[in-house]
């Protein structure tokens, strides 16, 4: 999606001023942050706000200290239930392009997945692993089309249609890098022949694509965090 300010007709520099105030402004709520940190106690709270901190940084583009700031979170927000929150803190662990960050994006995966995270920031997590699997593999459709299904099951009405369409682009995207699908009607065939219309069996090659990406590297217990999931008969 186009940044509403690229549609403006601003001059270089006043384009400048804005992106300058942008930077000022999350630079302001960045050292408030540190200096409210220094003041909790309560655990969640603390990984709450270092989870903000974090992504103020990686905004700056500071990702060693956005790193620093991400230690131990995911442990205290899957201790805390924060389900959301510690996919988000993979996903940033991931951004920081350490050597866990294949593993770390494949681990924000499984939680967006397996619970109700918001459908946007599912979207944008299977986005990743799109960009991180090879164009001729079939991981990239896979993935595609399981943010396409949380879209369906999990978006509220109002922003369905919305988010649909950028689903629907993600996998029109994948379609022509994998199989030069151009038209409708190839689109629907290929979809077919991977069958990505059936979430049955494409969910499944999902937890096989996060089994390779995570391979023994899991940072909390993902069978006792299954086992504890309301089962469909309750």
């Amino acid at each position: 999606m186009s940044n509403p300010i690229d549609n403006l007709k601003l001059s270089d520099a006043e384009r400048s001023l804005m992106d300058d105030a942008t930077y000022a402004d999350r630079q302001e709520r960045l050292e408030s942050l540190l200096t409210t940190l220094a003041q909790i106690t309560n655990p969640l709270q603390s990984a709450m706000t270092k989870l903000e901190i974090a992504g103020l940084q990686l905004d700056l583009d500071d990702k060693p200290d956005a790193a620093k700031h991400l230690q131990g979170l995911v442990d205290i927000f899957i201790e805390h239930s924060a389900f959301e929150h510690a996919a988000m803190a993979c996903q940033y662990i991931y951004l920081c392009d350490e050597d866990n960050a294949i593993s770390a994006i494949g681990q924000a995966a499984w939680l967006a997945i397996t619970y109700p995270v918001d459908p946007d920031i599912t979207i944008t997590i299977l986005d990743h692993i799109v960009d991180e699997t090879p164009d001729e593999s079939d991981g990239a459709a896979v993935a595609a089309a399981t943010a396409h299904y949380v879209v369906d099951i999990r978006a509220p009405e109002d922003k369905k249609a919305h988010l649909q369409h950028i689903t629907g682009a993600m996998l029109a995207r994948v379609a022509k890098r994998h199989s030069h699908i151009e038209d409708q009607q190839h689109f629907e065939l290929w979809a077919r022949t991977l069958e990505l219309d059936e979430p049955e069996k494409f969910l499944v090659r999902m937890r096989n694509v996060i089994d390779v990406m995570v391979q023994q590297d899991w940072w909390f217990d993902r069978d006792k965090l299954r086992d504890e999931l309301p089962s469909e008969d309750s």
